[in-house]
């Protein structure tokens, strides 16, 4: 499935999109009645945020570590679409794949989300989506995959990502 409905912003933007303010639906290009979003919770998060921060670590890990590049977030009821949003944070600027999925109640995954040279400037957001599940196909959970080992250039980058669920 192609990225559609890309939006790039400031860095002010991008942090109305992670307070979940009306700057979100405004850079959208979408009414406020045409649509209600709720962000996601990460999986394994702690309750208090849901915007993870993360830094990119290397691609092999130590003896019981693992790198950090998958980051799930729990679909807490059914929605009819969903979106994905990202902050470059670091002071220096990387070239990195990013992959972004669908995850169904049966097991199956949709990629939704492929771009492996994806370059933000620092500060600057962007969003995915919205995407729609297949009919008869309920999503459990959101998947953000950051950084790969075929690419290390990125590491030490550190961003904000977070997820919504649409009606």
């Amino acid at each position: 499935m192609a990225i559609s409905n890309c939006v790039g912003a400031n860095r002010w933007a991008a942090l109305a999109w992670g307070l979940g303010t009306a700057a979100l639906v405004a850079s959208a290009g979408q009414s406020a009645s045409a649509q209600t979003c709720q962000f996601l919770p990460p999986v394994g998060g702690n309750g208090a945020s849901n915007i993870v921060v993360k830094t990119i670590s290397p691609g092999t890990p130590l003896p019981f570590s693992r790198p950090n590049w998958n980051t799930d977030f729990y679909v807490t009821q059914p929605y009819r679409s969903y979106k994905f949003f990202f902050t470059a944070d670091s002071s220096v600027s990387a070239t990195y794949p990013v992959e972004g999925y669908l995850k169904f109640t049966d097991g199956s995954n949709l990629q939704v989300i492929n771009d492996p040279s994806f370059a933000p400037p620092t500060g600057t957001g962007r969003m995915w989506g919205p995407f729609q599940p297949y009919a008869g196909k309920q999503v459990s959970q959101l998947n953000f995959k950051i950084g790969a080992s075929a690419d290390q250039a990125a590491t030490g980058f550190t961003y904000r990502i977070s997820a919504q669920g649409c009606n």
